[in-house]
């Protein structure tokens, strides 16, 4: 584990050492977040992702992006709706097709910051029903207007199980249940 460790850090200290150019910038947009998996009659929960990034140039078509994202996340129904909040922190290998068009994968861990379940009015801070971490794998792609402004499309596609042992063990019912969150955003590099 150690030589896959030390492996995986020189190939991004290489990587790095040779990038052509490294620029920040910060980004926000939109969210339609849903649920996946072992649950029914879920619907979009709109809500918003803002954050920073870096953009680490390492060839004219290949760079790799770091980021770090406030996101709302979640699922409505009739019966009520989950409203989640995370810190998301995504590394995106972007490749691009064109000379201002990418497209983008990666993988991304999540921090649960806050979750409320809203029913009837009311609102419950639930955060102990759900794991204090979520995994997932982003796609998506980009394009770039001018050097400085760009617009992207992504999707989250969550593949750890967001509920707790706690609340499995209160529906006393095994579910596995995924964060889905299409996200849209505008980015300006500095």
């Amino acid at each position: 584990m150690k030589k896959i460790i030390l492996t995986v850090a020189a190939v991004f200290a290489f990587g790095f050492a040779n990038a052509q150019e490294t620029k920040f910038g910060v980004k926000g947009g939109l969210n339609l977040a849903n649920f996946s998996g072992d649950i029914e009659d879920g619907s979009n929960l709109t809500g918003v992702n803002i954050g920073g990034f870096a953009e680490i140039k390492l060839s004219d078509k290949f760079a790799l992006q770091p980021e770090v994202l406030f996101s709302g996340q979640g699922s409505d129904s009739d019966e009520g709706s989950f409203n989640l909040t995370y810190i998301n922190v995504p590394l995106m290998a972007k490749y691009y097709v064109a000379d201002k068009f990418n497209l983008e994968a990666g993988p991304q861990i999540g921090f649960l910051t806050s979750a409320k379940i809203k029913m009837d009015g009311n609102s419950i801070d639930s955060k102990r029903l759900f794991n204090s971490t979520d995994f997932g794998i982003n796609f998506g792609a980009g394009y770039d207007f001018t050097e400085k402004f760009s617009a992207g499309v992504r999707y989250n596609m969550g593949v750890s199980n967001i509920f707790s042992d706690e609340f499995k063990d209160a529906l006393q019912e095994d579910v596995n249940v995924q964060n889905s969150v299409f996200s849209l955003s505008l980015a300006y590099k500095f």
